[in-house]
Formats: structure tokens, sequence, C-alpha cells
């Protein structure tokens, strides 16, 4: 076979791929070096938001929906966490995650599950009570239509008791200039146009490089609260970037930053009937 038809063909397939399947095979791919991410000046800003959005956890019990190795789920773990269930599509990344916890000596604390996080999870033995907290970090990230984001939304306020707290990581600016070079850890290569929103290619400059295809709802990015409260959640505000001690210690440094974020820590609470 000509190698230009091969090529076709290689192309042809990709572009036939789900976002959900291209997720999975992504993070599948990176799920040895993901873990790094935490070292870079924004892995290092975000986990210190996430954090402040956490407060304390004395007790309480968490699901992690697009958890993946567990970062931010052992961050919960050391504040006070009682126990934390991490949903992921990536097996790849579950088993780097169940593999540090039975290092850390703590194989009951954590539980992990393999799911598209934008579908029902019926199926999984998730605490039929509902938990305390819910993370969603980034998985807005992955949603290029209505109908996956509102999966998303279903499943973070559905295991989410009434008057619980969500915690979640946004795209705010997919085309700000702190994503142009990698002096904050991330850049794009490119962002295109869809309906009602973007699609982009992200690198994390780990090592080696951490290249993902992602997707992102203006109704996400633009910082508005709708569909938020749409599925029952009110209070939502944007984690102050000032309140991180990376900012307070260098402002100079993430001034461009400043000037136009590319993510936000969101948290929000869960009304109550």
């Amino acid at each position: 076979m000509p190698l230009s038809v091969l090529k076709l063909l290689v192309a042809a397939s990709v572009s036939t791929m789900s976002i959900s399947e291209r997720v999975k095979k992504d993070y599948d791919n990176s799920a040895v070096t993901y873990n790094d991410y935490s070292s870079l000046p924004s892995g290092q800003l975000e986990s210190q938001l996430i954090k402040i959005a956490l407060g304390d956890c004395a007790g309480l019990t968490i699901l992690d929906l697009g958890g993946g190795t567990g970062v931010h789920a052992r961050e919960a773990i050391d504040l006070g966490a009682a126990t934390v269930d991490i949903v992921d599509i990536s097996p790849g990344m579950l088993k780097i995650g169940q593999e540090i916890e039975k290092s850390l000596g703590r194989e009951n604390t954590t539980r992990f599950f393999e799911a598209d996080v934008s579908k029902p999870l019926s199926h999984l033995p998730l605490r039929e009570s509902g938990y305390d907290v819910v993370m969603a970090n980034w998985i807005f990230g992955f949603a290029d239509s209505m109908e996956v984001l509102e999966g998303m939304f279903r499943n973070v306020v559905g295991y989410l008791k009434p008057g619980g707290r969500f915690v979640g990581v946004r795209d705010a600016d997919p085309r700000s200039p702190a994503l142009e070079d990698n002096r904050y850890g991330g850049t794009c290569k490119w962002v295109k146009d869809i309906p009602g929103g973007v699609k982009y290619l992200c690198v994390l400059h780990c090592t080696p490089p951490i290249e993902f295809e992602g997707a992102s709802l203006e109704v996400i990015y633009s910082g508005s609260t709708e569909m938020h409260e749409r599925f029952g959640l009110i209070d939502v505000e944007v984690v102050p970037y000032e309140s991180a001690e990376a900012v307070q210690k260098d402002p100079e440094f993430w001034k461009l930053f400043l000037e136009r974020p590319n993510l936000a820590v969101v948290k929000a609470v869960k009304k109550t009937e």
C-alpha cells in the first residue's frame, strides 16, 4: 500500500475517534509521567487553589470524577478526608494511582473505578447516600457538546449530598497569552472553533512532554454559572488567584497569567430542598 494512502487511512481513523476514545488514549499514553505536572508552575498553582477550595476535609467522603492518578485525591486525604472514590476513563492512570496508594500503605482509603464520567455511573458501587464533596478537575475540558457536558453535570450533582461542596478546575481562556510559551508549564499548539466552543491541542512540558487534545464550550470557559445553577449548584465562586502562595511569592512572574488566566478553580454548593 502506498505510504500516501496509508497516511490518509490513519488520518481518517483519527478523525472518527470520539472525544472519550481520544481522552482514554492520550491519558493512557501519559500515565507514567502525568504526576510530573504537579511540579510545573501551573500545576503548583492549581494544587494550591484546589486545597484552598477544599478547605477542612476532616472525616469527609469525596468523589473525584476524572481523578486520574489521584493527585488531588491525595491532597484531599492530607486535608483529612476519610475516603476518596476516583472515577477515570484511563486504566493506565488508575493503575498508577493504585500503585501509589499501595506504596503509601493505605489501599482502603481510595477506591479506583474505570468509567466515562459523561455517562451514567450506576453500574459502579459508588455511595448511594452521596458524597460530602465532588471534585471534577478538568473534565469539562473534554466536553465537545452540550450532551457530553450535561452528562458530566448530572454525575457531579447526582452524587453530591444536599449542602455538599463542588470543587473543579476548568478552562478560563483557551487563547490566553499565558499558553503561548512554556513559562507556566503548558502551551497550546492550536485552538480551533467548534459549534459552541473550541477544541485544542495542549502540551504539558513534563519530561517527556505530554500532549492531549481537549475541547471546551463557551458556557464553561466564559465564566458563566449557567450550567452550575441549572443543575442545582449555588454560591458559585472562582477561588482568587492571589490567595495562592505561588502568586503571593512572585506576582511579577504571574503577571501575564493574571491578565488573562487560562484556568480557574471553581467551588459551589448543592442547594438543599
